[in-house]
């Protein structure tokens, strides 16, 4: 073997895109997407003030979305020679493939993370309709500490001393931003705030959101590492048990409220700029998980909370005070470096449902 063929095996030349490495394209794409997911879910609920839209409805759009990619991205994976049945046909062997694993025995095991998933969803409105984007954003990567503390619980993961560290130094700035909330609540409305903000509400419905975050992609990880059945086959289980969930959610607590204003009822661009944000959000983030690591994806998430920052300012006069400063510091430097203690393990990516 040669020389030049020995250093191609060890360094394998990785996938671009119009010249662009992946990774670069994929963290880049994930940056801008969660800085626009923050600042469309506040604008939305802005435009909407006086007539609001409901959560429960959105959250429908956003799951029947993920139900149409999921199928699309099942179908696209699945090997269909593999399937081929020549008194069948290839199309109703697939068919028959998917009927098999979607339908399975333990496809009920996707329930409980899709009932999590959906509230998240909706107490991630709630968030956006009661907090600035900038301490939105700040105060929903406590989802990070949430999930660790779900990983060690559920899936008897050991965190080095790096990570403890870090966890403890996005609480503190989480709670840093929130105190600047509290000091700064007298002041006059700015055009990120609406009279009907309540900011306890806000980080009531972040901490819950959380903590409904941390506990579902856990739990989804570990029936992904425990069965068969591939992540897009999972994936789109998880959207058609969610949808089934948002659909029960608005039979019992919205069905009143829809027949007396319709189901579009407060809608506008930005309601469904909102939703299609949330219903890719799956996407970016598997791509990131194809391609990139745990280290540039806290780089990816850092850029994102400037970014958010930086157009609260510009776009909602937001005036970031010493403890939002602070605090903000604390959880991008925290975020950094939770993902830079990883051990790198080349081959091993944590699947990440949409």
């Amino acid at each position: 073997m040669s020389e030049e063929q020995e250093e191609a095996d060890l360094h394998p030349e990785e996938p671009t895109l119009f010249g662009v490495q992946m990774k670069w394209i994929s963290l880049g794409t994930l940056a801008i997407h969660n800085s626009i997911l923050g600042i469309v879910l506040t604008y939305s609920r802005m435009e909407s003030a006086k007539e609001p839209y409901l959560n429960s409805t959105a959250v429908f759009f956003s799951e029947a979305i993920k139900v149409a990619i999921s199928f699309a991205m099942m179908i696209y994976t699945l090997d269909k020679r593999k399937c081929a049945d020549e008194e069948q046909g290839v199309w109703a062997t697939v068919c028959t493939t998917i009927k098999r694993e979607v339908f399975g025995a333990d496809a009920w095991k996707v329930s409980i993370p899709a009932l999590l998933y959906t509230v998240q969803n909706n107490l991630q409105y709630i968030a956006a309709g009661n907090l600035d984007t900038a301490t939105f954003q700040v105060t929903y990567q406590l989802k990070i500490l949430t999930t660790a503390l779900c990983s060690v619980i559920l899936l008897k993961t050991v965190l080095n001393g790096t990570k403890w560290i870090s966890l403890l130094m996005l609480t503190v700035g989480v709670a840093f931003t929130s105190v600047e909330k509290f000091t700064s609540q007298p002041e006059a409305e700015t055009k990120s705030s609406m009279a009907s903000q309540n900011v306890v509400t806000g980080l009531i419905a972040v901490l819950l959101a959380c903590t409904s975050s941390g506990l579902s992609g856990v739990y989804f990880e570990k029936i992904l590492k425990g069965t068969a059945p591939s992540l897009w086959v999972r994936n789109f289980q998880l959207s058609v048990f969610s949808l089934a969930i948002a659909t029960t959610g608005i039979l019992i607590f919205d069905s009143h409220a829809i027949i007396e204003t319709g189901f579009l009822h407060g809608y506008t661009p930005w309601t469904w700029a909102a939703i299609l944000c949330q219903a890719t959000g799956g996407m970016v983030a598997a791509v990131v998980v194809k391609y990139a690591n745990n280290i540039l994806k806290g780089f990816a998430t850092s850029i994102a909370i400037i970014i958010s920052s930086v157009f609260s300012i510009w776009i909602f006069d937001f005036n970031p005070g010493s403890f939002f400063l602070s605090g903000s510091t604390l959880v991008v430097y925290a975020t950094v470096l939770y993902g830079s203690s990883d051990t790198p393990e080349p081959e091993k990516k944590q699947a990440t449902p949409i």
